[in-house]
This record gives structure tokens, C-alpha cells and sequence, in this order.
């Protein structure tokens, strides 16, 4: 029993690294609250607990950084939000070329694809979990608008370009594919939610998505699940997790067998 102050594991615990020989190690970086907006006890001791817990090899770094704020292809590409890495908040005084350097150590990224785009409601400052995705290497998922009241659409236009004009780190073309946005989805005070089914999480046999009530729901678990031909594909409601900020792949993190 290891004690937290919120749920969203994907940015308060280690990552876990496997290298070359199959070796699993983790590393834990620095936490303070998205920039300090949401201090709760436990949450900056959950990443080293873990690691002990696991009895592996670790590894640890200073800077602040969230598992949310980056995807990974597992050849060395890596899909970052600019806005959380570089926020002074976080970080004062961090440049791109720091992180990329420092991607590069830790985690073994040798190809950064930065993405600026913030999620209306999104208050992690832009993590990519909630807006591109890869499913294989070369191969990306984002979103687009389906309704005109979408609050979002000119930020999933401007990822999906971005990615379209980007090529990963063995120098291919990124293969684009697009689910439909939820739609507009509120809070109790009528604020705007960073509703999204991108952010689903990967296991050994399934995939879990996230669905909303939305009529875009079985549209885009369907076709989450050509991206993923080998897995089983499921749409788990997601409702009440999205008003606390995040769904399935925020409140986990794998860890290699």
C-alpha cells in the first residue's frame, strides 16, 4: 500500500525503460502539481515508492516532467508538449535543446515532435495524451471536430498538421489517422472538460478507451480498434474520471513483464 493524493498515476509515478538485452529499470522525475496548481500529500513520494516497491533498477532525475506530457513510438521517437516541459512553473529557465538532450538520457528518444496545442479546460498546460498518439511506429492517432460547438477544433486542425509535416526518428513520414472528437463536454458549472478518446490505455491484450455518452462513442472505439488489429478494443464509460481532468491513461502506468 503505497499512499497518494489523486489518482493520475501516468504523471506522479516512474516510467519504466527496457534496454536492448530485455532489462526493465525505472526512473523518476520530479513532481509538483502540474506546476503547482494541485499540491496533495503523497503525490511527489509516489514515484520513488514505486520504484522500491518494484525492485528494480532506478534511476532518478531532478527535473519536473508528467508521464502525460509525452508518447513514445519505442524507436526512439517521442510526441512532447512544449507548453508543460518548458513551463516556468515546472522548469525556469529549461530550453527545448535541454529537454531534448535530456529526453535523449533518459528515456532513449533520439527524435522530438513538439506539439503546442492546449485542450480547452486542459490543466496540465497541453499534455499529448488527451490529443496524438502513436499505435505503431510511423503511425499516429489525433482528432477532429464533428459538431460546431466543439471547442477544440482549431487545436486538433493545427496537431494534425504539425504531425502530417513530421517525420519520426528513422526518418518516416508519420501515417495520420483521425476518430472524432466526443464534442463539447462540461463540468457541473458549465466549463469545458478535456473530454477526448485518445486517451486510452494499452495493455498486453486490450485496449481501453474512454466514452463519454457521446454519439461519436462506438464511431471512434471502432476505430481505435483498427489501429490496433491484435488487441481486444473496449469502450469503458469515462464520465466521472473526465471531471476530475483526465481518463485511462492518466491513471495508469505500465510496466514491462
Amino acid at each position: 500500500a503505497i499512499p497518494f493524493g489523486d489518482i493520475w498515476l501516468r504523471d506522479t509515478g516512474p516510467l519504466f525503460l527496457r534496454d536492448g538485452s530485455g532489462e526493465v529499470a525505472s526512473i523518476g522525475f520530479s513532481f509538483n502539481g502540474w506546476g503547482g496548481k494541485y499540491l496533495l500529500e503523497g503525490d511527489t513520494h509516489v514515484a520513488a515508492r514505486i520504484a522500491g516497491a518494484a525492485g528494480l533498477r532506478s534511476f532518478s532525475c531532478e527535473q519536473v516532467f508528467e508521464g502525460g506530457a509525452v508518447d513514445v513510438d519505442g524507436q526512439g521517437s517521442c510526441l512532447a508538449a512544449r507548453r508543460c516541459l518548458l513551463d516556468p512553473m515546472r522548469n525556469p529557465g529549461s530550453t527545448a535543446a535541454d529537454w531534448e538532450r535530456l529526453l535523449g538520457e533518459s528515456l532513449g528518444i533520439d527524435k522530438v515532435i513538439w506539439l503546442d496545442q492546449v485542450m480547452a479546460g486542459d490543466h496540465t498546460d497541453g499534455h499529448v495524451d488527451t490529443v496524438a498518439r502513436f499505435t505503431a511506429p510511423g503511425r499516429v492517432l489525433c482528432t477532429e471536430a464533428r459538431s460546431g460547438d466543439d471547442p477544440n477544433g482549431e487545436v486538433y486542425d493545427e496537431v494534425a498538421a504539425l504531425l502530417a509535416a513530421s517525420a519520426d526518428a528513422r526518418g518516416r513520414r508519420l501515417e495520420v489517422a483521425k476518430v472524432p472528437s466526443p464534442g463539447r463536454f462540461e463540468s457541473d458549472e458549465g466549463e469545458a472538460l478535456p473530454a477526448s478518446y485518445l486517451n486510452f490505455y494499452v495493455s498486453n491484450i486490450s485496449v481501453v478507451v474512454p466514452v463519454f455518452g457521446s454519439a461519436y462513442d462506438k464511431e471512434a472505439v471502432d476505430l481505435i480498434a483498427r489501429a490496433f488489429p491484435d488487441r481486444r478494443v473496449c469502450g469503458v464509460p469515462a464520465r466521472a474520471l473526465i471531471r476530475g481532468g483526465g481518463a485511462f491513461h492518466c491513471i495508469t502506468q505500465q510496466e514491462p513483464a
